[in-house]
């Protein structure tokens, strides 16, 4: 079992790399988020999703690290005290239900504002989950467009991490295509709210 001191930077803190939902609702107190570079990995929609962005019937497409490539996100940094429950969070919120869909990984990655390099930990797509795809961005904005599950629409998910990313200064080329093929959201009535 890892324990929570063995996952902390040279620094004496935990590191954790956001780069989809995380970037806009981290879900944990933290002293600071540092624009981070990963090398190695690329953000992509390569997980089904049943509970969060979806259902079992209709499922959503969520975002996982996947091999190759580089990615820009922020690094999340938590005093030592607090790793242990920041983990125990996170380990909730990204395998809910004991399901491993994700691999909890200790990367490097550079703090793009200092330049420094850190050890931190990020939540790499498992190729072997039955959750794992690669669809092509035609099928991702069908999910997308259609996926609700328990935090929302499978739509918000999206343009949420787009936005933060142009926030960010950052332009993901593969997210911007589907934003820009995804279909106007249906139009809300009175009977919806």
């Amino acid at each position: 079992m890892t324990t929570a001191a063995s996952l902390l930077a040279a620094d004496g803190a935990l590191y954790v790399f956001g780069y989809g939902s995380l970037l806009w609702r981290p879900g944990f107190a933290h002293e600071h988020a540092h624009p981070a570079l990963l090398r190695g990995f690329h953000r992509r929609f390569c997980l089904w999703s049943r509970l969060y962005r979806g259902t079992p019937e209709a499922p959503g497409l969520v975002l996982g690290l996947d091999r190759g490539g580089a990615c820009r996100g922020l690094a999340f940094r938590v005093p030592g005290a607090r790793a242990a429950a920041v983990l125990d969070y996170l380990e909730e919120r990204e395998n809910p239900k004991g399901e491993t869909v994700y691999h909890r990984r200790l990367v490097p990655v550079r703090l793009l504002d200092s330049g420094r390099m850190v050890t931190a930990i990020s939540y790499v797509a498992n190729r072997g989950h039955q959750a794992y795809c690669r669809p092509p961005a035609e099928e991702a904005v069908r999910a997308i467009a259609q996926g609700v599950g328990t935090t929302g629409a499978n739509r918000d998910y999206l343009l949420n991490t787009v936005a933060q990313l142009r926030a960010l200064g950052v332009r993901d080329s593969g997210l911007e295509r589907i934003a820009a093929l995804l279909p106007a959201a249906p139009a809300r009535s009175l009977a919806d709210e």
